[in-house]
């Protein structure tokens, strides 16, 4: 029986070794100009593009058909999806997973909603790998992914609210703050909403913030995987601050894709780690 595991892109992920894997493209649509959120897609250049254009830049999910697509090729699809309670995504994954199992009733599909992103979705992507090598059926996979997800954390540092206040996801208030005299804002996805928690100034509070909260949420030398919009300078100093506490933690750190630069802007860390139960 053939395995597949298919993520929107938030995740940061395009290729992957392990397992039979496919990603579906958010977009990111200017008056001027769509970008689609593939591995083809020059972030660089779309970064730069939207600090010039004016007016409303909004982004759209993967449509069924990207997600029937995605699911071909494979008896057992494990489909993983950006926090339903910022995106369509996992609506029109489940949507896609009913009409491709009409046609294909012998298919198994299990639709996850992360409620969250990027690296914490990487975490689970890297789960469902594990637990498909070890050959497990498909329904205690299913299982142990959700129950993993609850131990799964993810925080964000960033010094431009902009597109994320532009979008509605977070309160413009709060968004007018950022970058003023150096400010950043620390937050988390809490049940799958973008949460605020801390203002800080300059880029050493902020980091050292992000980790006493890793801390706090119960991290303890498992893994992390770190995304940066064009920040790798910061991702690096975070990894070596765990490492000097945790010298044999699994640390990655990756680069924001399209949709996930969008929203972090330039200088954004997105963080996905491993830590205490969140119930």
């Amino acid at each position: 029986m053939k395995y597949k595991i298919v993520s929107d892109s938030s995740s940061n992920l395009f290729i992957r070794d392990k397992v039979l894997y496919a990603t579906t493209p958010l977009k990111i649509i200017s008056s001027e100009k769509e970008y689609v959120d593939d591995a083809a897609l020059n972030v660089r250049g779309m970064v730069d593009d939207l600090k010039t254009v004016k007016g409303v830049v909004r982004t759209s999910c993967p449509n069924t058909g990207e997600w029937i697509e995605a699911f071909e090729g494979a008896d057992y699809v494990f489909a993983i999806t950006i926090t339903s309670n910022l995106s369509g995504c996992y609506n029109a994954a489940m949507l896609a997973k009913e009409q491709y199992i009409q046609e294909h009733p012998e298919v198994k599909i299990h639709v996850i909603d992360s409620y969250s992103t990027g690296g914490e979705m990487q975490l689970m992507i890297e789960k469902l790998e594990e637990l498909i090598e070890e050959g497990k059926p498909f329904e205690e996979i299913a299982a142990e992914v959700e129950a993993y997800k609850d131990t799964t954390h993810l925080i964000f540092s960033l010094q431009s609210l902009t597109n994320l206040a532009r979008n509605g996801r977070v309160n413009s208030a709060v968004a007018a703050i950022a970058g003023v005299l150096g400010i950043r804002i620390v937050g988390a996805a809490t049940e799958g909403v973008l949460d605020p928690k801390h203002k800080v100034r300059g880029e050493k509070k902020a980091l050292a913030t992000i980790y006493s909260d890793m801390k706090e949420n119960g991290y303890n030398g498992g893994k992390v995987r770190i995304n940066h919009c064009f920040n790798i300078e910061s991702a690096e100093i975070l990894k070596e601050k765990v490492l000097s506490d945790f010298p044999t933690a699994d640390i990655e750190i990756i680069p924001c894709s399209a949709l996930c630069s969008f929203y972090a802007e330039e200088g954004g860390l997105i963080i996905g780690y491993e830590g205490k139960n969140k119930h």
